[in-house]
């Protein structure tokens, strides 16, 4: 799992159904009654963490639906912080396509500005949670955050200290995240996301453009 996952942090091994049944037994036992109590369970459990399992103990925990009300703008510093921190794929995905989305449902005016800036900040993966925040939408996508979000990402903004291998690592995992975020609104709009690619393929990477007709 550790190989597979290329992550410095060991697991120790348990799958995920496993994980899963561990955290429904112990949450539901230890309700927490406040947001700040909540917040303090959740972080103290990401940064004590010393195996990847107690890392996403601390992400199913701020998603759990029992705690939907909390939610909101408050809570993004926490969430930014296990972003930023975690910096992985298996983190902010998760972070993104629930939480980040939960709170952009709860308060859309300053969710959406703070996911316009995210979209163009210096952090790779402030930059995919941003692209990735409506993923769950369907025909409630905000089509103009979506590529607002997007079109700061076609063009190579580059830092010249940006060394070549982060430079890859942030193409690939931008790239696909655009094309993963126009393949879910294409279940939605088939059409508009057709004509996006089309109007935009030299803009796009091949890989950004397989992703997004994959299943047209």
């Amino acid at each position: 799992m550790q190989e597979y996952m290329k992550s410095a942090m060991p697991y120790y091994g348990v799958p995920g159904p496993q994980q899963r049944a561990i955290w429904t037994r112990i949450f539901r036992a230890n309700t927490l009654r406040s947001r700040p109590e909540w917040r303090n369970a959740a972080l103290a459990l990401w940064r004590g963490a010393e195996f990847r399992e107690e890392r996403y103990a601390a992400v199913a925990l701020t998603d759990l639906r029992m705690y939907a009300a909390y939610r909101t703008m408050p809570s993004v510093p926490m969430f930014e912080e296990m972003i930023v921190s975690g910096a992985w794929w298996d983190f902010v995905d998760a972070i993104a396509t629930h939480q980040l989305g939960d709170v952009l449902r709860a308060e859309p005016a300053p969710m959406k500005r703070l996911v316009r800036r995210w979209a163009r900040d210096s952090n790779l993966w402030k930059r995919r949670a941003a692209i990735l925040s409506q993923i769950r939408f369907k025909g409630d996508t905000d089509l103009k955050l979506l590529y607002d979000c997007i079109e700061p990402n076609l063009v190579d903004t580059l830092s010249t200290r940006e060394t070549p291998g982060s430079r890859m690592a942030r193409q690939f995992f931008i790239r696909k995240a655009i094309g993963w975020a126009l393949r879910q609104y294409a279940w939605h709009d088939p059409r508009e996301v057709k004509r996006y690619v089309k109007a935009n393929r030299a803009r796009l990477s091949g890989l950004t453009a397989r992703e997004a007709l994959r299943n047209l």
